[in-house]
């Protein structure tokens, strides 16, 4: 699904996030703080790894978050041979080898931009601001790659406008189809350095 990358930079210059990040303690909310909300992405493909091999998790994720297999992943995909060169335990160097231009089948380019988020750069409201837009991520857990469906959060008014502090981030675990697919991090509890970061994924047609 495409996006403006003009305008979501411009309103990463202009919002004036809380600077929290998504893995920190926030203490001392306002009394008066709506608690849980929830976003989620509904409509991701329900694919499954073939193994728990990480290339193949990789593969699997990356299908999962351009739901377009003419971009990702399998044969004769634009993206094929970057995936299957790229570490499946690093989202750094997942996101060096996807950026950039590539070709479909048909011979059409498309440009991957790719955005790798560490845990002190993610903030609440982008990640929020980005989940409204469909714009799943994958998020390396314990050396283990997952893919951010949704968040809770926490509302709260701090300076005259609404501030945002994440509560849980809701993942998908591609290796599983049974309870063992859906599970959540708790940013208060977890500690940041299991947590690799973020990488926001998109392809669009030139």
């Amino acid at each position: 699904m495409k996006y403006n990358v003009r305008a979501r930079a411009l309103f990463l210059s202009h919002a004036r996030c809380v600077l929290v990040s998504c893995f920190a303690i926030c203490s001392g909310y306002s009394q008066t703080a709506e608690f849980d909300h929830q976003i989620r992405i509904h409509d991701l493909p329900s694919l499954t790894s073939p193994s728990a091999q990480a290339s193949d998790v990789l593969a699997t994720s990356l299908e999962i978050v351009f739901n377009n297999r003419e971009v990702c992943c399998g044969r004769n995909s634009a993206l094929e041979e970057s995936v299957q060169s790229s570490n499946p335990a690093s989202l750094k160097d997942i996101s060096d080898k996807l950026r950039g231009r590539h070709l479909l089948s048909d011979g059409r380019a498309i440009t991957v931009t790719a955005e790798f988020l560490t845990p002190k750069q993610v903030t609440a409201d982008h990640v929020i601001y980005m989940l409204r837009g469909k714009h799943a991520a994958l998020m390396m857990w314990n050396s283990h790659l997952y893919i951010v469906e949704g968040v809770t959060y926490v509302a709260a008014p701090f300076n005259g406008r609404m501030s945002y502090f994440l509560h849980k981030l809701l993942l998908l675990d591609s290796r599983f189809t049974d309870s063992r697919r859906e599970v959540s991090i708790d940013r208060e509890k977890e500690d940041s350095s299991s947590v690799e970061g973020l990488l926001f994924l998109e392809a669009l047609q030139q």
